[in-house]
């Protein structure tokens, strides 16, 4: 590797900019945050020392970042290697940025576009070959200094040499799990995660149809089968109910026409009305649930019931079956978890090579960003890629891409005990 980065700017301190520039300036790299105007500059000031959480932990390190704004000191960026736009989620916002950088940047920087969405050639269209070569899209997970996964997507003409420079700078020296994923809709983790969360509110709401509680539909997408305890309307509330309803709305229209994940983007009528109401989670106070305070000051758990849509008291859900054998248990519990996470599973199964070239790089990224135990492929490994591929045929179901692949190859697992994992032509590939 030629190319070092020793220096970042990242343009826009919001809080995702902050992020990227808080970590930075903690491991000792000079960052330049610019904005748009010094009122802009002193919030991401502050937002860097008290934001919730702070990007920086040590004031002290403060003293690594110089700041500016885009009409007064863009040209301050011909000497930094790295340059990352981390402005609004906006395509035609970050183009009319990214031109201007082009402008005044160096021969040997390295620019990213920073996105948990937006494709890269939609960026890129139409700017010149030198921008191509050296524009890659980052997509850094909130909050920043905590959540370990990094996506880098480049793009047909993207010089690899930026590639490897970044990689070995976010993983060696920010301390990122990173992984190369491809230009396609949300990535390797929101595609695979976001399905999930999809799938089971609709998978949910025909659960809650047949008897079962808001609660135990949480208690069944957790734990047992390798997923966080925060479960899947706790982890609604957490991400916002308002932010899912516009990456569905992306999946339902940019999707392709086969794929499963347009049929599930539009969320049911229930969660539809949550938000005309405003009642996205969290931030609003609550969504699926919420925490009320008595009058002696103790605190109750409230679930928003989708089918009286009325607050009751949350309760307690204690399931017969609580590990991943449940995915193959003929009660309703397993019926939602074979229907919500076994789908998820196939649904990754059929992604290599379209959204990355190999499962680890899926694996990783699930682990990384969704914190889940295992990614698909390792998960299907645990649980016998065998007694899914009998399901599947039971059910008069097609095999997924990668199911078929392990099947035909003879294989009991998509790893090895040789360090080695199953590629997508069938072949087993160093890791």
């Amino acid at each position: 590797m030629t190319k070092e980065i020793k220096s970042v700017a990242v343009l826009g301190g919001g809080t995702m900019g902050a992020g990227i520039a808080g970590l930075c300036a903690e491991r000792d790299i000079p960052v330049l945050i610019l904005e748009m105007n010094e009122s802009a500059v002193e919030a991401a000031k502050d937002r860097l020392i008290n934001g919730k959480p702070a990007p920086i932990d040590n004031p002290e390190k403060m003293s690594n970042i110089d700041t500016g704004t885009f009409d007064n000191d863009l040209e301050k960026l011909k000497d930094y290697d790295w340059i990352c736009e981390a402005i609004i989620e906006n395509a035609d916002a970050k183009r009319d940025l990214i031109k201007r950088v082009e402008e005044v940047r160096s021969d040997t920087s390295i620019l990213t576009s920073n996105t948990s969405g937006i494709l890269l050639k939609e960026i890129s269209e139409g700017m010149p070959d030198r921008l191509k070569r050296d524009l890659a899209v980052t997509h850094f997970f909130n909050p920043v200094k905590a959540m370990k996964l990094l996506e880098i997507i480049p793009g047909n003409e993207t010089d690899p040499e930026n590639i490897e420079a970044l990689n070995y700078f976010c993983t060696n020296t920010l301390g990122k799990g990173v992984v190369i994923a491809k230009d396609t809709i949300s990535f390797i983790a929101n595609r695979i995660g976001c399905f999930f969360m999809f799938i089971g509110l609709h998978k949910g709401k025909e659960a809650l149809d047949k008897g079962l509680s808001q609660e135990r539909v949480d208690a069944v997408l957790s734990t047992p089968i390798g997923l966080p305890s925060t479960g899947l309307y706790s982890l609604y509330d957490l991400i916002g109910l308002d932010v899912m309803e516009m990456i569905g709305k992306n999946f339902a229209s940019n999707l392709p026409d086969d794929d499963l994940g347009k049929e599930y983007g539009e969320f049911p009528e229930a969660e539809k009305e949550m938000i005309v109401n405003g009642q996205f989670g969290r931030k609003t106070g609550g969504g699926f649930s919420r925490m009320t305070k008595n009058e002696d000051g103790s605190r109750n758990k409230e679930t928003f019931d989708l089918l009286s849509k009325n607050w009751r008291l949350s309760k307690d859900e204690v399931l017969d079956i609580n590990d991943i054998s449940i995915l193959f248990d003929d009660s309703p519990d397993g019926v939602l978890a074979w229907e919500v996470y076994g789908t998820t599973l196939c649904y990754a199964a059929n992604l290599v090579p379209t959204i990355a070239d190999d499962i680890v790089s899926i694996d990783r990224a699930m682990q990384w960003g969704f914190n889940w135990s295992n990614g698909p492929f390792k998960a299907m490994d645990e649980i016998g890629p065998s007694k899914i591929i009998e399901k599947l045929k039971s059910e008069g179901k097609e095999l997924p891409h990668m199911l078929k692949i392990l099947e035909e190859s003879n294989s009991e697992t998509f790893y090895n005990d040789k360090g080695q994992q199953l590629s997508h032509s069938g072949e087993w590939i160093s890791l």
